[in-house]
């Protein structure tokens, strides 16, 4: 969120054993009154989640993650946050993000995915933005998916 804080709070009883006690997370993004999260929007449950895994990975870091549609409820502003965070992160940490927001795709190093050229014949594609023209252009040397029909890449990704 940009300052904020959270806390996570294990709900115990005398002799319950605290592996199994429930767990609330309560967040306070800035400005905000501490609540808890069923309580906050979809972009801030979205946020407050990315930055309890992160703060995992953080203490025990892992060599890859996978985050499946996480930005689907950020506005843009909040997906240039959720993106500055992952970027802090990058150096031990290879991110799969499977997404359909072109701002999340325009951060990546390598995009995969299906296209559809011809009427029901679905196609195959990678595309590594070292191997893209400044015209938007994959060059002819990028391997698999490059040949000249394949997809150009937006003038938004090549000023990114």
């Amino acid at each position: 969120f940009g300052g904020g804080e959270a806390d996570i709070l294990i709900h115990t009883e005398e002799g319950e054993d605290p592996l199994e006690a429930g767990v609330s997370i309560v967040a306070r993004p800035p400005g905000k009154q501490p609540r808890s999260i069923s309580l906050l929007s979809g972009g801030e449950r979205t946020l407050t989640c990315v930055a309890l895994l992160l703060a995992i990975f953080r203490s025990r870091p892992s060599p890859f993650c996978i985050l499946d549609e996480v930005d689907a409820a950020l506005d843009e502003s909040n997906i240039d946050r959720f993106l500055g965070v992952l970027d802090d992160f990058m150096g031990a940490t290879q991110f799969v993000v499977i997404t359909h927001s072109k701002r999340t795709m325009t951060c990546s190093d390598t995009l995969y995915g299906v296209t559809m050229q011809e009427s029901g014949v679905s196609k195959r594609v990678s595309v590594r933005f070292e191997d893209v023209g400044e015209n938007g252009e994959i060059r002819s040397a990028a391997g698999e998916g490059s040949s000249a029909s394949a997809p150009s890449i937006s003038p938004e990704r090549r000023a990114a």
